[in-house]
């Protein structure tokens, strides 16, 4: 049952879902969770964990916000129409990474990272949310969607335990880093 809980920066792949200009000035906790979002990406830049960016529509949402793709070297953001983030080429390159446990962060939570969560867990994966690096327009949506997620199977948690969990032990250069971007 613990094991469900447990996740190493081996075997683990951030999804960041559609968080692009013109959908994030719609939401009531944007500016926090960019805020999380860098600092999570900003790990798993100094950890070496695979990201992926998707775009929902970009010719009417706009593109993925560079306060984002600028934490991300080398990461053309993907884009999609279905709502969920698992398209075709999404999972092809998970199932390249070879890795089991994938965190979940962007918007909205009872929409696009709902359906992800769901499409995951039916394939097999283990699915983590980074709850403050998640949103949905008001706060009323993003619980339920965090409630709907969770009652599947996902594991809801933060960016500030996804880190440490990785990390494991205190007194290393990554430890320092990252110290340095949490606080």
């Amino acid at each position: 049952m613990l094991e469900k809980f447990e996740t190493n920066k081996e075997d683990i792949f951030i999804l960041v879902i559609d968080i692009q200009e013109r959908l994030i000035k719609a939401m009531e906790e944007g500016p926090s969770l960019i805020t999380n979002v860098q600092k999570l990406l900003m790990g798993a830049t100094i950890l070496d964990i695979p990201v992926m960016v998707t775009e929902q529509y970009p010719k009417g949402l706009g593109s993925a916000i560079p306060a984002i793709t600028d934490c991300l070297k080398n990461t053309t953001p993907i884009s999609k129409m279905t709502f969920s983030a698992c398209a075709p080429q999404v999972l092809e390159v998970l199932k390249t990474q070879n890795v089991k446990n994938i965190v979940i962060v962007g918007m909205e939570t009872h929409v696009c990272v709902f359906q992800t969560a769901r499409q995951l867990l039916k394939e097999g994966y283990d699915v983590f949310l980074a709850a403050d690096g998640i949103c949905s327009r008001n706060k009323e949506l993003k619980e339920n969607g965090l409630n709907l997620i969770e009652n599947m199977g996902a594991v809801i948690t933060n960016v500030e335990t996804l880190l440490f969990n990785w990390l494991e032990v205190a007194g290393t250069d990554s430890f320092k880093a990252i110290s340095k971007i949490v606080k």
